[in-house]
């Protein structure tokens, strides 16, 4: 799990760097990478996924933080105490901790989370920006549902 954490936190972080600074898209807003199915689009998140509960205040932004950080130490304990030994659980609560940890970081860092990623497809197209976090949290999220893997107990 601590590995998986790490990882993911390490190249959230990378990502970012690399796309919104090392490539200028702070200041160039967009680049289109293979359009459309992989553009760069500045954006910077101050609430949750797909900008709920934006707020611009400090209070919101400190707000978001503390609960990352609880949920974040929510899914530690329960993975560990639940799944101690299964290692797609392990992992898939690496991916939740250290996705949800590279947003932190945003946070604290510049006072909201960084996006640059957009991708439509076959006709549809997607107005919304996220980042390698976000992934991470959903596939995460997935394999923690998906692999849950718990056996019932027999009456």
């Amino acid at each position: 799990m601590f590995l998986a954490a790490v990882l993911a936190l390490a190249v959230d972080q990378t990502t970012k760097i690399g796309v919104v600074f090392g490539l200028d898209l702070v200041n160039r807003l967009r680049l289109d990478v293979v359009p459309p199915l992989l553009n760069f689009r500045y954006g910077e998140n101050r609430g949750i996924n797909f900008g709920l509960f934006d707020g611009d205040s400090d209070a919101s932004r400190w707000s978001l933080v503390a609960i990352s950080v609880v949920i974040c130490g929510a899914v530690f304990l329960w993975a560990r105490r639940s799944h101690g030994h299964s290692t797609v659980m392990q992992v898939s609560a690496g991916l939740v901790i250290g996705g949800a940890l590279g947003n932190v970081v945003d946070r604290v860092v510049y006072g909201y989370v960084l996006d640059f990623l957009n991708m439509s497809c076959c006709g549809i197209r997607n107005p919304f920006v996220f980042n390698v976090a976000d992934i991470f949290i959903f596939a995460g999220a997935a394999g923690l549902i998906l692999f849950e893997g718990r056996t019932k107990k027999p009456a």
